[in-house]
């Protein structure tokens, strides 16, 4: 069984920064390709970043130059830095496999950007 466990978010001012983590349990994190996705309040579910299993990065053009994915094998961990923070980036983040897992989505952590 998958299970991945984001946490991270929180409220923010725009222009501040946040750091998520998603935490999987068993071996199959190494072998994945992986990627965080959002969904803002009214709109569909999103890619934001992907990552290979062996850790090259490709974020999507609404987040580059803001956002950074990263990935630890050996704690079987994922990291999404998040800078420059603006309003529209408020979302509940998840974190699953690319492409995604139905079985696998998560609660996800809700991210707020607000003055």
């Amino acid at each position: 069984q998958v299970l991945l466990v984001e946490s991270g978010g929180g409220l923010v001012q725009p222009g501040g920064s946040l750091r998520l983590s998603c935490a999987a349990s068993g071996s199959f994190f190494k072998v994945y390709n992986m990627g965080w996705y959002r969904q803002a309040p009214g709109k569909e579910r999103e890619l934001v970043a992907r990552i290979t299993s062996g850790g090259s990065p490709n974020v999507t053009s609404s987040v580059k130059g803001r956002f950074t994915i990263s990935r630890d094998n050996d704690k079987n961990t994922m990291y999404l830095q998040m800078n420059r923070l603006t309003i529209e980036d408020t979302a509940v983040y998840y974190c699953n496999t690319y492409p995604p897992l139905r079985a696998a989505w998560g609660q996800g952590t809700q991210v707020t950007v607000s003055s």
